[in-house]
């Protein structure tokens, strides 16, 4: 029988983990390519590396997802409103060509638009990423033409973020390689990859995730300063990775990464925000005014209430429940017995962020894919996940269905799409709650359980705490009685006795 010694020596050894010896969905699903991979198989020098194969899974999906949308590039997106969600392929890119002014040669945030929308409503370099699609758009032939055209580019360019972002998965857990086919795979990564631009921001906080795993803080920093500059979520990061170089005493990574975000948003930004201040601060203007919207449980309370909550009323709400939110995490960070995964804490603030919000849009789960595959790699829960968020899906686009098919009502009336908005709130609640099991007792963790402590953590991977917040340490060794209580309050925890180990 082999030592202890041994045994711990062997679970921290170099190496592939097979999800399918340690994940029984995975080992089941299995066997419909011959079964489990074999140790051989895992040694053996090939071209069908993982990160190739999860990239071309990942780019096979999602031109699945293209296909998904093919009733509504020939017809619907042209010739009738309620045809593109009966039929579930609604894209807001080839709309905003026109009704955004790309059509017309307009500069984003520079020219005033026609219409009710004075300016561009998204950030920077999300602006930057729709005119260089429009650039690349022919301006020639009929409207519906160019508009297919154009969404054509985009999806063309989103594809290439998609690949960055199954290489970067991959890569930033080295030794869990194939836990990349959960990304590759996601169902409603693929149905809702091309609705909006949000790839773009997905790809960089995934370059940034990776950069940091690989202890360059710096270039995470600039990374995540790029994502934020593309979509306001990326920006939440800094927060959780705050509190765990408190935890490990990680202050200078923290400033080099907090340094390279500031300077990198400022690079972007700036130049708009002097020269067209008002066109710059449209997206801001817009996301403080929208009401309610699709896919919050606010949207349930202000059709179910005959005193729906003002915006006002919201957004002041809104931004208080996620800072609870926030320091909710940030006390499970600073009292869990063993310091959290940055992925794991990650996940929890994006979350909380998109469940509080009074708006949930479909193509937010792109948001949280990578982040759930790196915080929680389990077949099981992230398929139970994923089967809520497609079933919200096709809720939303039958609800809207049923609010423009006029006297027909074909599609889901307000009370069955408020049970689908339930389902996929719960859904990531669920989610959510077996992340945060994981942190309060990390032997449940897969990732944990396989012998790694952090392995997107970079400079936090088996760092020693230096400030821990515990009142009672949870005693993994036996102290006798009267004994076994420890108060830390800073400063490094207490040697264990002699002989003992956590």
């Amino acid at each position: 029988m082999p030592s202890a010694e041994s045994t711990q020596a062997s679970a921290h050894e170099p190496g592939p983990v097979p999800p399918t010896r340690e994940d029984e969905v995975a080992a089941a699903g299995s066997e419909l390519i011959g079964g489990p991979i074999g140790r051989r198989a895992l040694r053996a020098a090939s071209w069908w590396t993982p990160v190739r194969v999860v990239a071309l899974v990942a780019i096979g999906m999602f031109a699945l997802g293209l296909v998904q949308k093919a009733p509504c590039y020939h017809s619907a997106w042209f010739f009738g409103a309620s045809s593109q969600y009966t039929k579930a392929c609604y894209s807001d890119i080839p709309h905003l060509y026109q009704g955004r002014g790309f059509a017309d040669g307009l500069v984003p945030y520079f020219d005033k638009l026609p219409g009710d929308m004075p300016y561009l409503e998204y950030p920077v370099l999300t602006g930057v990423f729709m005119e260089v699609a429009s650039w690349l758009t022919p301006h020639s032939g009929t409207m519906q033409h160019q508009e297919q055209w154009y969404w054509m580019v985009n999806a063309g360019m989103l594809m290439v973020c998609t690949a960055v972002i199954a290489v970067c998965v991959v890569r930033t857990h080295a030794r869990r390689p194939w836990d990349g086919l959960l990304l590759a795979l996601a169902p409603a990564f693929a149905l809702t990859a091309t609705i909006n631009w949000d790839l773009l921001a997905v790809a960089l906080t995934a370059a940034a995730m990776l950069m940091w795993s690989r202890g360059r803080s710096l270039a995470f920093g600039v990374l995540l300063g790029l994502a934020t500059a593309a979509k306001l979520y990326p920006v939440l990061l800094l927060g959780p990775l705050l509190v765990l170089c408190w935890r490990a005493g990680r202050w200078r990574e923290f400033g080099s990464a907090l340094g390279g975000a500031v300077v990198a948003w400022l690079v972007v930004n700036v130049p708009v925000m002097v020269f067209a201040s008002d066109g710059w601060w449209q997206f801001y203007r817009f996301s403080h005014d929208r009401g309610v919207d699709f896919g919050s449980f606010w949207l349930i309370w202000s059709q179910e209430s005959s005193d729906p909550p003002s915006t006002d009323f919201v957004n002041t709400t809104a931004t208080l429940l996620v800072v609870l939110c926030a320091l909710g995490i940030a006390a499970l960070a600073l009292t869990a017995r063993r310091r959290p995964r940055f992925a794991q804490l990650a996940f929890l603030i994006v979350a909380a962020f998109v469940l509080t919000n009074k708006v949930y849009s479909p193509q937010y789960v792109l948001w949280l894919v990578p982040l759930a595959v790196l915080a929680r790699p389990k077949w099981r829960d992230f398929l139970i996940w994923q089967a809520c968020e497609v079933a919200y899906f096709l809720g939303i686009w039958m609800y809207l269905a049923y609010t423009t098919s006029g006297d027909a009502h074909k599609g889901l009336p307000a009370e069955g799409y408020h049970w689908a908005i339930v389902l996929h709130l719960a859904g990531t609640l669920y989610l959510c709650a077996v992340v945060v099991r994981d942190i309060l007792r990390p032997e449940r963790d897969v990732v944990r359980r396989a012998g790694d402590d952090d392995p997107s953590g970079g400079v936090l991977d088996r760092a020693e705490d230096v400030f821990v917040l515990r009142a009672q340490d949870p005693a993994p060794y036996d102290e006798g009685p009267g004994e076994g209580t420890r108060v830390e309050w800073g400063g490094r925890p207490a040697a264990l006795p002699e002989g003992r180990s956590l």
